[in-house]
């Protein structure tokens, strides 16, 4: 899961801001006009724009090279004491320019009400040789990146030349780069990895409707072919979708939440990716976790960081399979899920017949080798075949709700042939687990998860304890043995 991804380094290059929020409340009308009278009671300040991207990610735990243009005015000394408490993120790259206002947004808030917003900005102001000071401190910023984030508001940071330079120095080291765009169409941003537009930059940049499924795939196709790269469409309360060129289409269902505030949210989408691609991760579980991320981010008030912790809690509620007992084709599903989610799953198989405490110690040790275990069961017939005819004592439903009821199960499959081997081809874990009596070459279906870089687990197990041992135990107790009761044995 996310709390054990090892995070890189993003270089952030964007128009920096300054978000405001001027709070209070209102209960009278003003007698000098028709307006509302706020009674003040505090303000606050946090970063905005590419400052608050940086904020996202320094959040979940990468380090940042923050680049950008400030003015040599308050505002600026402000932006510097917010960023303050994010030790992982450099602001080196941000270059003065004394021609430049720093861009802030304020916004006057009763209660939870947004009354006003103030902007105050000088766009298309940058001193002669700004652009160039920007593109050195890019580059030099750009040296220990594992990604490239373009946080692009149009307020002239990102011209056609710093943007063109930058992503022809990310592609040259061969690191992905990220755009959130502004632009009226998406040409400048050729040769990045993934634009992240919404619904409204979209239709600006293709002319298209974006209604249906149909649509967003025709519309996604024409953005590509602006700049020739993935897509990912944010679209508000109808979660995210994901237009690759290979023609992999995702679509990222928005967690329900309470809405408080959706100032930042695209930041921290935009973050959200780049910082799960700085680990190494796919894209597609990139899209995923930043699903989850926005629906924490929008239930806060104002321009918010999501944290590591509160995302892995989020992703966590998203992925609660309880033990369920599912079908192969049903399990696929769920796998698929939990993987796009980060988390890496843990298979364990066996009859299972009497739960016994050696079980139960093979079942938490495997469940501590990952984040999502399956535990695949014998069918009946199975157990016939391998044991006898008197097995098994309980039957594959019994078995099953009795395993899935295990707090570290979350998820049960039946397999009918002698071995699990078809069944971790079809679910391909990232972990196999057996106990520690067997090597590691006796363990079905090592060398397969070996192949796509999984790994087997062999863990310690209770000698002395299997459900052959209790049935004979309870044979011995039948009528017609004579035993000494002080030493019996009773098995439930």
């Amino acid at each position: 899961m996310i709390e054990n991804f090892n995070f890189g380094c993003l270089c952030i290059i964007g128009d920096v801001l300054l978000d405001q929020y001027v709070f209070g409340s209102v209960n009278r009308i003003s007698p000098e006009a028709p307006v509302p009278v706020l009674l003040h009671s505090h303000r606050q300040a946090v970063p905005g724009g590419a400052a608050n991207v940086a904020a996202n990610a320094a959040a979940l735990g990468c380090k940042v090279n923050l680049v950008g243009v400030v003015g040599t005015d308050r505002a600026a000394n402000t932006l510097h004491e917010v960023m303050a408490p994010w030790k992982n993120v450099s602001l080196r790259g941000l270059v003065k320019d004394p021609a430049w206002t720093t861009i802030t947004k304020t916004r006057i808030l009763s209660g939870q009400q947004q009354i006003m917003r103030i902007d105050e900005e000088c766009v298309g102001t940058l001193s002669a040789d700004t652009p160039d000071r920007l593109i050195a401190a890019g580059l030099a910023a750009l040296a220990e990146a594992d990604v490239l984030v373009c946080s692009d508001y149009a307020k002239g940071v990102l011209s056609d030349k710093v943007l063109s330079t930058m992503i022809a120095a990310a592609r040259k080291k061969g690191i992905p780069v990220i755009v959130d765009p502004k632009r009226k169409t998406f040409e400048a941003y050729r040769g990045a990895t993934l634009i992240t537009p919404n619904r409204t930059e979209m239709t600006a940049a293709t002319g298209l409707p974006l209604n249906t499924e149909t649509e967003i795939d025709i519309a996604a196709r024409t953005a590509s072919e602006q700049f020739g790269g993935d897509v990912l469409l944010t679209r508000s309360e109808a979660g995210m979708t994901l237009w690759q060129r290979d023609g992999e289409t995702l679509h990222a269902v928005a967690r329900r939440s309470e809405v408080c505030d959706v100032s930042g949210a695209g930041d921290t989408v935009l973050a959200t990716v780049a910082s799960v691609l700085s680990a190494g991760e796919m894209l597609e579980t990139a899209v995923v976790l930043a699903a989850a991320a926005a629906a924490v981010s929008v239930s806060k008030l104002g321009t918010a960081t999501v944290t590591r912790e509160e995302l892995s809690r989020e992703l966590r509620s998203e992925m609660s399979d309880a033990g369920m007992l599912a079908t192969i084709d049903e399990a696929k599903e769920i796998v698929r899920n939990w993987r796009q989610h980060g988390a890496q799953v843990v298979f364990t198989n066996g009859c299972f017949d009497l739960i016994h405490p050696g079980h139960i110690g093979l079942i938490r040790a495997a469940a501590k080798e990952g984040d999502k275990l399956i535990v695949a069961l014998n069918t009946d017939s199975s157990v016939k075949r391998l044991k006898g005819e008197s097995r098994p004592i309980q039957d594959e439903i019994a078995r099953a709700t009795v395993i899935g009821a295990l707090r570290d199960v979350d998820l049960v499959v039946l397999f009918d042939e002698d071995t699990p081997l078809e069944t971790i081809k079809a679910l391909r874990p990232n972990v196999v687990v057996k106990g520690a009596d067997y090597t590691e070459d006796q363990v079905v279906g090592g060398d397969f998860v070996k192949q796509y870089g999984g790994r087997v687990a062999l863990v310690d197990i209770l000698e002395g304890r299997s459900t052959s041992s209790l049935v004979k135990k309870a044979q011995g107790h039948a009528p017609g043995h004579v035993h000494d009761k002080s030493k019996a044995v009773f098995s439930g």
